[in-house]
């Protein structure tokens, strides 16, 4: 039976205005496609999808919303098509998301991730009525020093790559703005409420993206190739992606509710003994495809990537009443089974794991 959390999301998000930048990403296509089983009325600010067997292309034809592409460094009609939507929530995700990349692109990575939020964020401080937003950040905000220490929402924060220290940016960016703009003390006045979620290493159906781990695994299984594992001892805290889209929907109502008391970051991600380093999810991945083999590729001249990252979820689970339904094990199978589907039979295996997480 669908649980009580669900119900209350399904009640709470039916007939809303959702607003949700990245929408042709990973994330944003698992999001989408739940606030549509939700009864969202849901507008899409995203770029064109990076690839054609992402989940956004599966989707996109067989569920009712409307997208727009768009830049989100292009204020002007980010501005326009916010304005001409009025959302109830916001939920940005919409970022140049990829580490490695970031070193290939250090400025546009920073212009992406922190202009476009400042974009999103003075839109969203000239709608005239009420509007929450969830802006998505990352694990990787915190200043690491990758010792045996689980990260805490007021913990420094830092980055070393591009892709870090620009979403770090980003979150002083949120702060600044619920400081200058959004300042809860006067929410009777502006009416407007935000707050940042950063959530551990997401893995799921449907990602395509370069120089990620799981895609990297299917690319190689689907061409009876050895997996190359760039850092097998690096330790992440894996999640089904559906685990912090889950929080991702419960912090937006609850914002969208008490704007004073839910303003402010919040980690999603396992349980503190749960954190599997990357040769045992490439293992466990192997043993759920049912064949395959790997190899470890490290390279110390490759770009630096960190070696182990934890996160402290407590600060969700007392204060949003969320916290993780899967351990990593099952996580990783849930996505292999993903994969492992007839193409014909993708859209309904995506709404079948909606449905199913929402059950357990």
């Amino acid at each position: 039976m669908e649980s009580v959390v669900s119900q209350s999301l399904e009640n709470y998000y039916k007939g809303k205005k959702i607003f949700v930048t990245g929408h042709t990403g990973f994330k944003g296509a698992w999001l989408i496609t739940w606030l549509q089983l939700l009864g969202a009325t849901v507008k899409g600010y995203a770029l064109e999808a990076s690839d054609e067997k992402s989940l956004y292309s599966i989707v996109e034809s067989k569920i009712i919303f409307e997208s727009i592409i768009g830049d989100i460094r292009n204020r002007e009609k980010l501005t326009k098509e916010i304005a001409a939507f009025q959302p109830d929530i916001v939920f940005h995700l919409a970022a140049q998301a990829l580490v490695r990349r970031s070193y290939e692109v250090p400025s546009e990575t920073f212009e992406i991730n922190v202009v476009g939020t400042s974009n999103l964020l003075e839109a969203v401080s000239q709608l005239p009525g009420k509007c929450s937003v969830i802006v998505i950040t990352t694990d990787k905000v915190y200043e690491n020093r990758e010792t045996n220490y689980h990260y805490k929402e007021d913990d420094t924060l830092g980055g070393y790559d591009p892709y870090s220290a620009s979403k770090a940016a980003t979150e002083l960016v949120v702060i600044s703005f619920r400081n200058s703009f959004f300042n809860p003390a006067r929410y009777t006045i502006h009416q407007k409420a935000v707050a940042s979620a950063r959530a551990g290493n997401v893995i799921g159906g449907g990602d395509w993206n370069k120089d990620r781990i799981i895609p990297d695994i299917i690319r190689s299984l689907m061409a009876d190739e050895a997996v190359a594992v760039r850092n097998p001892a690096a330790v992440r805290p894996w999640q089904l992606v559906l685990e912090p889209l889950h929080g991702y929907l419960i912090l937006g109502k609850l914002l969208h509710e008490d704007a004073a008391r839910f303003s402010g970051a919040y980690n999603f991600g396992p349980v503190a003994d749960d954190h599997l380093p990357v040769k045992d999810l490439v293992k466990i991945a192997i043993k759920c495809w049912g064949n395959g083999s790997w190899i470890d590729t490290s390279d110390p001249t490759q770009p630096h990537e960190a070696g182990l990252l934890q996160l402290d979820i407590n600060k969700a689970i007392m204060e949003l009443n969320w916290h993780p339904k899967l351990k990593s094990s099952a996580a990783i199978e849930w996505t292999i089974n993903w994969y492992k589907q007839l193409p014909e039979n993708i859209f309904n295996y995506t709404l079948q794991q909606i449905q199913n997480y929402q059950q357990q």
